[in-house]
């Protein structure tokens, strides 16, 4: 069984007609499920806000898209992996270790730890600092997406 850990971005993509979704949902056809950290359903639901916000999909959209991540949730083809302990502690080691120049959000920092601990390799994102991060936390960062 093949799981991606995908970042928030990424997960977004899936519902989503975002700018490459294309290439993202290309990706899933290789693979049984996602995985993503557990604040990535907080996020989820702020991008839905966000979008409403903006005017970017119509409100019923907006709920189709909601509905359907939470099924999958419910079915576990996607899957959200604890913040314990043992995540934290890596989040503060890096934090602790990390070049002075280092741009890491705490969010950022959550998943990277997370897959990282739950022992993912390469994590999935288009966020340029998440994957300028990833190699902190023992990842590769991987962008499908074409610039």
């Amino acid at each position: 069984m093949k799981t991606l850990y995908f970042d928030t971005s990424y997960l977004f993509r899936i519902y989503s007609a975002e700018p490459g979704h294309h290439a993202v949902k290309e990706l899933l056809a290789n693979a049984d499920s996602v995985a993503s950290a557990w604040h990535a359903r907080a996020e989820f639901f702020a991008i839905i806000l966000r979008k409403r916000r903006e005017g970017a999909a119509t409100p019923e959209l907006l709920r189709v898209i909601a509905r359907q991540f939470l099924k999958d949730r419910e079915s576990e083809l996607v899957s959200l992996l604890p913040l314990s302990e043992a995540v934290m502690k890596r989040v503060e080691a890096v934090y602790a270790t990390a070049p002075p120049a280092t741009f890491l959000r705490a969010a950022d920092a959550l998943h990277l730890a997370c897959a990282a601990v739950h022992g993912f390799t390469e994590t999935y994102s288009n966020d340029r600092h998440f994957l300028n991060a990833a190699p902190l936390f023992g990842l590769r960062g991987v962008d499908v997406i074409p610039n």
